[in-house]
């Protein structure tokens, strides 16, 4: 069953492109993970600021193996300090 993680951030506007930059090399290390479909950073049109993580799984268990990556462990926790609020995760099942 695919599972689609869609992770939406308001970022602070100083801290954009650090943010992005960080995204980045999370990305780069989650499409290379056994199980990942698809993942990429996305920037809403109209606010600059709310940065998305679009993810797409094999299944859960690959979910769970990123979740526990030492890429995944790293880079995470360091991407709230430059948030105005916490990020909104959502995780969906394909029906």
């Amino acid at each position: 069953m695919t599972i689609r993680v869609v992770a939406k951030n308001n970022v602070k506007p100083e801290k954009i492109q650090e943010f992005i930059g960080l995204c980045k090399n999370l990305v780069g290390e989650s499409l290379k993970e056994e199980g990942c479909i698809e993942y990429g950073i996305y920037q809403e049109l109209e606010n600059s600021g709310i940065l998305t993580m679009l993810e797409e799984w094999k299944d859960e268990n690959s979910l769970d193996k990123h979740l526990n990556s030492n890429h995944f462990r790293e880079i995470f926790p360091l991407l709230s300090e430059y948030l105005e609020k916490e990020t909104e995760i959502n995780v969906y099942k394909k029906l």
